[in-house]
């Protein structure tokens, strides 16, 4: 039987979110999100065994860069699953979880679900946030993430064209290149945050000496195990200074 045009408006306009937001279909489809993922993890460490002997790279050396890449990314996930908390109440667990799960911007997705609220005459997270405008906010993250995902599809093979042909130039070019893009990339992210007040500026130039000291501290003591958890250790401390001047 349908249900009547009323019922429907009713709950529509219902204000209680994680009625909706916790339902069994997107609980499923943030499971399949993390089996994607797992599957494409576990296909490019395949891919990384079988190319790493035409590069004379021993077996010692990808486990240790395997067990590096782990330990780095506990620092960065820190900071994602701070991002997540706070973003339970407004979007639910599993909506949360496939946007953490995929590449993306928490921060760019959020304004997407602001500005998708603001179209309906609400306000994210406000006495007017229903049900029906968390579903529009939701497709409109699902779009924005749906487009990174897809940008890297195009356009990962037309770089790729152009760092063979920029090496077959120069070699030292594609040494450079990734190290200069990843280096203005983060300098970006930094620099947006010093102005913002004296705890930002203090915990970046903080994590930044921590980084630094470490990274120089590993090369005195030949300790490459130090190198692996500088990143951690970094943003961990970099979020006690923010902790202990945002609450003095």
């Amino acid at each position: 039987m349908d249900t009547p045009p009323t019922a429907v408006h009713v709950a529509g306009s219902s204000t209680d979110i994680l009625a909706v937001a916790n339902s069994p279909f997107l609980w499923l489809c943030a499971l399949g999100v993390f089996a994607v993922i797992a599957v494409q993890s576990l296909v490019y460490v395949r891919a990384a065994r079988r190319a790493a002997p035409s590069i004379g790279m021993s077996a010692r050396e990808l486990n240790r860069s395997f067990r590096a890449g782990a330990v780095a990314s506990i620092g960065p996930s820190l900071a994602v699953v701070l991002v997540a908390i706070a973003l339970l109440a407004l979007f639910g667990t599993p909506a949360v979880l496939m946007r953490i799960g995929l590449i993306g911007s928490a921060a760019a997705e959020t304004a997407s679900a602001g500005i998708a609220s603001s179209t309906m005459g609400a306000t994210l997270g406000g006495a007017d946030y229903t049900q029906q405008v968390f579903a529009v906010a939701f497709v409109a993250m699902s779009i924005s993430g749906g487009m990174w995902m897809l940008a890297t599809l195009l356009f990962t093979p037309v770089l790729k064209r152009g760092g063979h042909r920029l090496s077959q130039v120069n070699p030292a070019f594609m040494l450079v290149i990734p190290a200069a893009a990843l280096l203005g990339a983060f300098s970006a992210i930094a620099v947006t945050e010093l102005p913002k007040s004296g705890v930002h500026a203090m915990t970046v130039l903080t994590s930044a000496a921590v980084m630094g000291g470490l990274l120089l501290l590993a090369r005195r003591l030949h300790a490459p195990w130090l190198k692996e958890w500088a990143l951690g250790i970094a943003i961990f401390v970099g979020l006690t200074v923010a902790f202990v001047n945002h609450t003095v």
